[in-house]
C-alpha cells in the first residue's frame, strides 16, 4: 500500500470523489487545512476516507454559487490525499489535505449523493535546462525582494523556497504564498509545463514588486512632505516678520482687508457688524495653518452673504397683479382676494409686515403652483422649501458652530441664495413635518411664522438676529389636524376646496390642454379635445378633488396622438365622449346615481376625506341571533359609537317605528360600510347608519336619490357636521338629487358654488323623524313615485 505521507508514492485512481472549492486553489506537494460544510462535499470526503484517502479538489468559477454543478467548475484541479479528518459539532468537517498531482476531469460518473468523476493526470515535468535554471534563480531572488519591501513572508518560507530544486514545485510553492486572486492561481495550476509555470509566476511576481516599490516611494514622499511643511512654516513666519518691518502685505492680510470692505458694504445692523468685526479680528491674529481659520472665514462669508438691507422693489399694481393671477389659475377667488387686499394696504402704508398664509386642501387643487403666481404678481423672488419628512430642528435653525461642517438653517441658506430679504417663501407640506430625538422642527417654526417674533429670528449658526418680517410666508398642507395648535394659530388659514365639474372643464380647456400639447410638441391643429370629451374624462376616468389625474389623462391622449402623427396614420385627432375609450380604455368610474335602485337596508351617506368629499354607502341587515351588533368596514371608534347611539335610539322608539320591542334580543344586527381597506371615522354618518338599520328592520326601502349626513343623539336630534362644501361637491359628482342636512348647516351652503346649489334639493332636519319622512319610501310614496 502507498505511503499517504509521501505524495510521490501515492497512486491516483482513475475515479475519484470530487469536492468543489470556493476561492481556494490546492497546488501539488502543499499541505493545506480544508473546511468542508456542504452535504455533498462531506459525503465525498467520507467516501475518500473509506477507500484510498485520495480526493479530487477542483475550484468553482464563481465563489457565490452555493450548490455548484459540474459546469460551474474548472476542468483542471488537484488530486490530494486526506491526511486527517475531524468532525465538528455543527455537522461540518475539517480535513488536512496534501496536493499530489494535477488532474483533468474527463467524465462525470454521478452527482448524487456526491460528485464522482473520472480523471486523468496532466502533470508534465520537464528535464533540467539552462533557461529553467535561470528562471528558478530569478524567481527566488524576486521572492526575497518582496520580503525586503515589506511583504509579510515568514523566514522559514524563504528558506524553504531556496531549497526546492524542482522547477514546477518551486513555481507552485511561491504561487501559493503570493497574494493572488483565485482566477490567477487557477491559471498557474492550469499551466502544465514547469517552464510555463515559472514564467507565469514570474510575471505575477514582477507586478507585485512594482506595486510594493510604488508604495515605498509614496511613503517616502509623505515623509519628505511632512519635513517640507515644517520647514515652510518657519520660513513663512520669518517672511511675515520681514514684511511687517517693510510695511508690505501678505496674501492673508489682503483677504482680511477684502472681508473688512465687504462687512462695511453689507449695511449690517450695528450689533451684527460688531460681531463680524470681532470675528475678523480673531482671524487676523490666527496663523494661516490654524484649524479654526477656515471655520471663521466660512462664518464671515455667510454673514456677508445675508441680504441685510437688499430688497426687491415690489410692483404695487392691483390690475396687473389680478391679471397675472387670473392668467395662471382659474377660480381660487378667496386666495386672489387676500393677495390683492395685501397689495392695497401696502400701497397705503410703507411699512407692513408680510402676511403668513396657510393653504390647506386636497392634493392637486393648486396650492403649490399659486405660490409662484403670487411671487410673479408681486414681482418678488420665489423660494420653495419642502418640509415633508424633515425631522431635525437644525434644518430650520442651523447647527451651532462647534460642530464640524456646521451650516445655517435652510431658511437663511435660501435667503442668501436669492439675495433679497423680501421674497415669497413657500414651505410645502407643513403637515408632514416629523419629530425625533434631534428635536421638533415645528417648535422652531413657531418663531419663524410669528409676525411678532420673526423680526429677530435667531439662527444657531449666525448667532445674531435676522429680520424675516418682510418675507411673505406661505405654507401648504393637506390636513390641518397634524399641525400643532400653537403653530396653526400663527397662520391665516385659507381652505382650498375641490373643484366642481364645470371648473375642471374650464381648467382643462384653458390651462391643462394647451400646456400638455406644447410639452408633447403638438400644434393647435394636431389635437382637439371637445368639452364633452373633457367632461367624460372627469366623470368616468377620474374621481378627485383636484386636477392632477385629469392632467395625466390629457397627457396620455397627447402621447397617443403624437404616436399616430409620427407613424403617419393621421394628421389630426379629435377626442370626444364617443371615442374616449380608444385613448383611455374602459370607464373606471360610473357616473350617475350612487345606487341603481331603491333598496332595503342600504342608505347613501356623504363623507369628507383627505382628497375631498366622497359618497359612502351604508348597508344594514338583520339576522337570527342573540342581539349582537356587528360593525365592519374598518370603522373608527367615533363611527362605532355613532352606530351604537343609532341602535339605542331605535330601541327607544321601537313601538313608534313598528319594530318588535324584543328585536335586539332575538336578532343580530350587522352594519357594514363597503371599502374595507379604507379607514373611516367621524360622527357624520350617524343618521345614515340609523336610516339603513330602520329600513332593514321595517322592510322599507331607502330613496336612492337621497344623500344624507349628520350626527345622531340618543334622543334622535340631528347635530351639525363639517366639510359641507366638499360633501356637496361629491354628491353633485355622484348624481344625487336630494341632500338631507342638519338645519344648523344651512349657513354653510353659501360656500357651495351656485351651479351645484341650483341642481340639488336640500332638506334641512333637526330630528330623526324628519330624516325618516325624507329618506324612506313608504307604500304611499312608492305608489306616487311609480305613477
Amino acid at each position: 500500500m502507498a505511503d499517504m505521507n509521501n505524495p510521490e508514492t501515492v497512486e491516483v485512481p482513475d475515479e475519484l470523489p470530487l469536492i468543489p472549492l470556493r476561492d481556494l486553489i490546492i497546488f501539488p506537494n502543499l499541505v493545506v487545512p480544508l473546511f468542508v460544510g456542504r452535504d455533498r462535499s462531506i459525503k465525498a470526503l467520507e467516501e475518500a476516507m473509506r477507500t484510498d484517502h485520495v480526493v479530487a479538489l477542483v475550484a468553482q468559477k464563481e465563489a457565490e454559487t452555493q450548490e455548484p454543478q459540474i459546469g460551474d467548475l474548472y476542468e483542471i484541479g488537484s488530486a490530494a490525499t486526506v491526511m486527517q479528518e475531524l468532525k465538528l459539532p455543527d455537522g461540518t468537517a475539517k480535513a488536512l489535505v496534501e496536493g499530489v498531482v494535477r488532474i483533468q476531469v474527463e467524465e462525470v460518473i454521478h452527482t448524487e449523493p456526491f460528485f464522482k468523476v473520472k480523471v486523468k493526470v496532466v502533470e508534465k515535468e520537464e528535464g533540467p535546462q539552462l533557461e529553467t535554471e535561470a528562471l528558478m534563480r530569478n524567481l527566488v531572488s524576486q521572492f526575497e525582494q518582496t520580503a525586503r519591501l515589506g511583504k509579510p513572508i515568514p523566514q522559514e518560507v524563504l528558506l524553504a523556497s531556496m531549497n526546492i530544486d524542482e522547477p514546477g514545485r518551486l513555481a507552485d510553492f511561491i504561487a501559493f504564498h503570493l497574494n493572488l486572486r483565485a482566477d490567477e492561481k487557477q491559471r498557474i495550476l492550469e499551466a502544465v509545463g514547469s517552464q510555463d509555470r515559472l514564467e507565469l509566476v514570474g510575471s505575477f511576481m514582477s507586478k507585485e514588486l512594482e506595486i510594493l516599490e510604488i508604495g515605498s516611494r509614496i511613503q517616502s514622499r509623505v515623509k519628505e512632505q511632512m519635513t517640507k511643511t515644517q520647514r515652510e512654516y518657519f520660513l513663512r513666519e520669518q517672511m511675515k516678520a520681514i514684511q511687517k518691518e517693510l510695511g508690505g502685505l501678505d496674501e492673508q492680510q489682503a483677504e482680511i482687508d477684502e472681508l473688512r470692505t465687504q462687512i462695511q458694504e453689507a449695511e449690517m445692523p450695528e450689533e451684527v457688524e460688531e460681531k463680524a468685526l470681532k470675528e475678523l479680528g480673531r482671524l487676523e491674529k490666527m496663523p494661516a495653518a490654524a484649524a479654526e481659520t477656515s471655520v471663521i472665514r466660512t462664518y464671515l462669508d455667510w454673514l456677508v452673504g445675508v441680504p441685510w438691507k437688499m430688497e426687491t422693489e415690489e410692483k404695487l399694481d392691483l390690475k396687473s397683479a389680478q391679471k397675472i393671477l387670473d392668467e395662471d389659475h382659474y377660480g381660487l377667488e378667496k386666495v386672489k382676494e387676500r393677495i390683492l387686499e395685501y397689495l392695497a394696504v401696502h400701497t397705503l402704508t410703507e411699512k407692513m409686515r408680510g402676511p403668513i398664509l396657510c393653504f390647506t386642501g386636497p392634493p392637486g387643487t393648486g396650492k403649490t403652483s399659486i405660490g409662484k403666481s403670487i411671487a410673479r404678481s408681486l414681482d418678488r423672488k420665489f423660494i420653495r422649501m419642502s418640509l415633508g419628512g424633515v425631522r431635525d430642528e437644525a434644518e430650520i435653525r442651523g447647527h451651532r458652530r462647534t460642530y464640524v461642517g456646521a451650516l445655517p438653517g435652510r431658511i437663511i441658506q435660501q435667503i442668501v441664495r436669492v439675495g433679497t430679504r423680501n421674497p415669497v417663501f413657500m414651505m410645502d407640506e407643513i403637515d408632514k413635518v416629523g419629530a425625533d430625538f434631534r428635536g421638533d422642527p415645528t417648535s422652531a417654526l413657531l418663531e419663524v411664522l410669528d409676525p411678532e417674533q420673526n423680526n429677530e429670528f435667531s439662527d444657531h449658526y449666525l448667532e445674531v438676529p435676522a429680520d424675516l418680517s418682510n418675507i411673505m410666508f406661505i405654507t401648504t398642507a393637506n390636513l390641518l389636524d397634524p399641525i400643532p395648535p400653537a403653530l396653526r394659530d400663527r397662520m391665516e388659514v385659507i381652505h382650498f376646496p375641490g373643484y366642481t365639474e364645470e371648473e375642471k372643464v374650464q381648467i382643462a380647456r384653458n390651462y391643462l390642454v394647451p400646456k400638455q400639447t406644447k410639452e408633447h410638441g403638438l400644434g393647435k391643429t394636431h389635437l382637439k379635445i371637445t368639452d364633452d370629451g373633457l367632461q367624460n374624462i372627469i366623470r368616468e376616468h377620474t374621481r378627485e378633488a383636484g386636477v392632477r389625474n385629469l392632467e395625466r389623462k390629457i397627457a396620455a391622449i397627447c402621447r397617443q396622438t403624437a404616436r399616430r402623427i409620427v407613424e403617419g396614420k393621421t394628421e389630426s385627432v379629435k377626442a370626444n365622449a364617443k371615442n374616449m375609450h380608444e385613448f383611455l380604455g374602459p370607464a373606471q368610474f360610473s357616473f350617475g346615481m350612487a345606487e341603481e335602485k331603491d333598496a332595503i337596508g342600504l342608505a347613501t351617506g356623504l363623507a369628507w376625506t383627505e382628497v375631498g368629499g366622497d359618497v359612502m354607502s351604508v348597508e344594514a341587515t338583520v339576522l337570527q341571533g342573540k342581539g349582537d351588533v356587528l360593525l365592519t368596514g374598518r370603522l373608527g371608534d367615533v363611527m362605532k359609537e355613532s352606530a351604537t347611539a343609532g341602535v339605542s335610539y331605535i330601541r327607544s322608539r321601537a313601538d313608534d317605528l313598528g319594530i318588535p320591542p324584543d328585536f335586539n334580543q332575538k336578532r343580530d344586527i350587522h352594519i357594514h360600510v363597503p371599502g374595507g381597506a379604507i379607514p373611516k371615522d367621524g360622527p357624520s354618518a350617524g343618521i345614515t347608519m340609523a336610516i339603513a338599520l330602520i329600513s332593514a328592520l321595517t322592510k322599507t326601502p331607502v330613496n336612492r336619490e337621497v344623500g344624507m349626513t349628520g350626527e345622531i343623539t340618543l334622543r334622535g336630534r340631528v347635530l351639525p357636521i363639517g366639510g359641507v362644501k366638499e360633501k356637496m361637491l361629491a354628491a353633485h359628482r355622484a348624481g344625487l338629487r336630494e341632500i338631507i342636512l342638519p338645519s344648523e348647516n344651512e349657513k354653510d351652503l353659501e360656500l357651495v358654488p351656485k351651479k351645484v346649489r341650483s341642481e340639488l334639493k336640500f332638506i334641512f332636519v333637526d330630528h330623526m323623524d324628519d330624516v325618516l319622512k325624507a329618506a324612506l319610501i313608504t307604500p304611499k310614496k312608492r305608489a306616487k313615485k311609480s305613477s
